[in-house]
């Protein structure tokens, strides 16, 4: 359970895309570590360990992709899987910081930062190749349960709703599709809000809807009837956290609603995806009554809590003057 070889022999064959160049006949070692400008003799000691895990076999004309190994090929699992693993993606680079959980344990603070020299949103910034396979990394993840999430709460109460980074606008796109009569507003960095313009249009949406360029940091659009925080807390420690809330609650009319929905610690959380946010984010899977305090030194008060997934909680709060 605690070695390491197997996952980062996993990581390294995805990244020099091994189960795509190894399907059908395969190849000898040497022709692919010429192909790839990698050291030959290391590279057999990969497809060795490969093979033990059945990845890969051996043939005769080298080494070739079993069916199970196929699993990791580009196009496999709409390309989730493929991006979690590749090093070369946000997924995989940010997995690396484990290495930094003992670091994490002692401070409660991210070990991203101690192995790269900055934070995870800062390294998404300074390169556009990451935040590009972050934004589909959120795609992958969570489209499976949009329809769920769509179904399981009664969206038909607000007229008009504002995804607080909402990334390029899957979610806010099927909401508003399900109800005719409701009105968007998406906020997110530059690059992903051009995204979700064309995400937008794409579903005949554009006249429903508006974009925002800007961080959820900052002013928010004000007088909408809910707030919509979608995965976006457990990024982020209690100061940042209060810093996304505060802006939610300015922005917020008497009657609106700040709607919270990600995974709830002892509900709907995994444990190993709550070590993740600490490690990569400083942030984490919080519970129902941590939720509750910090909203409430915005003047916030929880007024539901509904499992719309398996994995998801939405937690509804109102403004405590109405």
């Amino acid at each position: 359970m605690a070695g390491l070889a197997t996952p980062m022999a996993l990581r390294v064959a995805v990244t020099l895309g091994l189960p795509d160049r190894l399907l059908g006949h395969g190849a000898t070692p040497d022709r692919l570590a010429a192909e790839l400008e990698v050291s030959s003799v290391a590279l057999e000691v990969l497809l060795e360990h490969l093979t033990t895990l059945e990845v890969v076999e051996r043939s005769s004309t080298g080494y070739r992709t079993t069916a199970f190994g196929a699993h990791l090929c580009a196009d496999a699992d709409g390309g989730f899987t493929n991006i979690l693993l590749s090093l070369d993606s946000a997924a995989g680079r940010a997995e690396l910081a484990f290495v930094e959980l003992a670091h994490s344990i002692r401070t409660g603070r991210a070990g991203y930062p101690r192995r790269y020299g900055k934070d995870f949103w800062t390294d998404l910034a300074d390169h556009p190749r990451l935040r590009a396979s972050f934004d589909q990394q959120m795609i992958l993840r969570f489209q499976e349960q949009i329809p769920r999430i769509v179904a399981g709460f009664d969206w038909s109460r607000f007229t008009t709703i504002v995804d607080v980074g909402g990334g390029r606008g899957a979610l806010l796109a099927a909401i508003l599709t399900a109800h005719p009569l409701m009105r968007g507003h998406l906020v997110d960095l530059a690059a992903t809000a051009t995204d979700a313009r064309h995400t937008f249009v794409a579903h005949h949406l554009d006249d429903r809807t508006e974009v925002t360029e800007g961080s959820f940091f900052d002013a928010l659009p004000a007088g909408a009837d809910a707030y919509l925080l979608s995965d976006i807390l457990h990024d982020w420690d209690d100061e940042h956290a209060h810093r996304i809330l505060a802006r939610c609650a300015e922005a917020a009319h008497p009657a609106s609603r700040v709607l919270v929905l990600e995974p709830v610690g002892d509900r709907r959380a995994i444990t190993d995806m709550d070590l993740s946010m600490l490690v990569i984010y400083g942030g984490r899977e919080r519970r129902i009554d941590e939720f509750r305090a910090l909203a409430a030194d915005h003047g916030l008060i929880l007024d539901a809590v509904t499992d719309v997934t398996d994995q998801r909680c939405l937690l509804e709060f109102r403004l405590n003057d109405r």
